[in-house]
């Protein structure tokens, strides 16, 4: 029996999001799950939604149908993927005037 591996790595820190949003690509071909933890660490508006996108190369992206739905201030919140590509990623928009300063982590698993 062998022991899982797992990574945790920081895409998004202290990055404020106002308008249409995207966190890096995540290169995770390796494995077979991943988790995207939201946290807001300032700011609050209507309700806000996060889509995971999923590449082949990084550049050319598409939804892969998992939302997370952006909590209030100091708090936060996940949506987990299986059988995804090669690349992970998430996006969304704010409605105008809305900014919120975020964390986001992905974990991966193998």
């Amino acid at each position: 029996m062998s022991l899982r591996r797992s990574h945790t790595a920081v895409v998004e820190r202290n990055i404020i999001w106002s308008g249409r949003f995207e966190t890096e690509p995540y290169e995770a071909a390796w494995a077979t799950e991943a988790i995207f933890f939201v946290r807001i660490l300032e700011g609050s508006g209507p309700v806000a939604i996060a889509r995971v996108q999923i590449s082949p190369d990084g550049m050319h992206w598409c939804d892969e149908g998992t939302t997370i739905e952006l909590p209030a201030e100091g708090e936060v919140t996940f949506g987990r993927v299986s059988r995804f590509g090669t690349y992970l990623r998430i996006c969304g928009r704010l409605e105008e005037g809305d900014e919120r300063k975020v964390i986001v982590y992905v974990m991966l698993k193998e």
